[in-house]
């Protein structure tokens, strides 16, 4: 059996249908359980990236990744993910060094394509363009972060500029790229430190795995120094009912994600009991929901990392995501505790 590392997101500060607190208390509640998630020992704390959404779904992640920072002492803080192709490159190389320092190294830069053609056209970027503006992005973080000048890749070009502050990380923070296509995947392996996969089985990962790291040795990249990620839902209760307490916001969640795909605004009261249909990219369906008793998600967590033993040297960086929106506070604090003192003690037990 692999061990595994246990991580908590995906915080977006939605906004409920019927949630009458403001924007600003739903950012404060999220800062208070990333906080204790830090102090339950839990490995890592995610935020995510969308734009233009009208139940608040958070579109700046590097500014409340620093929030998290000053409020934290050691766990790592990640994005999951920022959309790389929607950003400045050189800006987002100078705001992730500055949020490296605030929190002395515990950055995890997770970068994804986008899909959404809204979030393109919004800020005026050809979503044709997203894989070659992708791999520049990386190309000009690493170039910023090794303290020389920054020229950028093949389609974004600078004038050998010279960012500083440095990441207090040498070299700057791991760059994880999400991905779910093959040749995706086959990308986060060749030019990242780590790949993080959705919506997928414990065997599709191991396929995926193999696609990652077969594309890293063809180019001649370190192969134990990459790390294998995934998200998931999860909601860890004792007792009956956690389907019914979790059902409506898993609901919503994805419900949510076929929203913002069709460009419709204004929440439906319903949204929460209606049966998912289209769910979009790290939205997850019914099927994948892992609920139950901590024993019994820990036992659905380890499926996973066990499908990919001896593929990779490192543990499986396990996301749960078990940040609801709407929830009862007292409820989300509640499965947040039996996360970090009775799921994560059991995965790290493994040998």
């Amino acid at each position: 059996m692999s061990r595994v590392e246990l991580g908590f997101g995906l915080i977006t500060c939605q906004r409920f249908p019927g949630e009458s607190r403001p924007d600003a208390e739903l950012i404060q509640d999220a800062l208070d359980l990333a906080e204790r998630a830090d102090r339950l020992g839990l490995a890592s704390v995610w935020v995510s990236e969308h734009h233009f959404v009208d139940d608040a779904y958070l579109p700046a992640p590097l500014p409340l990744c620093a929030a998290i920072a000053a409020r934290t002492l050691r766990i790592a803080i990640g994005t999951g993910l920022l959309l790389a192709p929607l950003h400045e490159a050189v800006r987002l190389a100078e705001d992730a060094a500055v949020v490296d320092g605030v929190s002395r190294g515990r950055l995890i830069l997770g970068l994804g394509l986008g899909w959404r053609a809204e979030e393109f056209d919004g800020l005026g970027i050809p979503l044709g363009q997203r894989g070659r503006r992708l791999e520049d992005t990386v190309a000009t973080l690493r170039q910023a972060w090794e303290g020389g000048p920054v020229t950028g890749g093949a389609q974004i070009r600078y004038p050998q500029l010279l960012v500083r502050p440095l990441p207090a990380r040498p070299g700057g923070p791991p760059i994880w790229i999400g991905a779910m296509a093959e040749v995706a995947v086959r990308r986060a392996g060749r030019i990242a430190q780590g790949f993080m996969a959705t919506e997928v089985t414990p065997m599709g990962l191991a396929e995926q795995v193999g696609w990652a790291l077969e594309a890293r040795e063809r180019a001649g990249a370190d192969l134990s120094d990459f790390t294998v990620s995934m998200h998931a839902p999860v909601f860890a209760w004792e007792g009956p009912g956690a389907r019914a307490l979790v059902g409506p916001h898993h609901r919503y969640v994805a419900w949510k994600y076929d929203d913002m795909e069709g460009r419709r605004y204004g929440q439906e009261p319903d949204a929460a009991s209606r049966p998912l249909r289209r769910p979009g990219p790290g939205a997850g369906s019914d099927a994948d929901l892992i609920v139950g008793s901590p024993e019994a998600v820990a036992e659905r967590i380890q499926e996973f990392a066990d499908a990919i033993s001896g593929q990779v040297a490192r543990p499986l960086h396990f996301i749960a995501r078990a940040y609801w929106p709407g929830m009862d506070p007292a409820v989300q604090r509640e499965s947040l505790r039996l996360l970090g003192e009775r799921v994560a003690p059991l995965l790290r037990a493994v040998s």
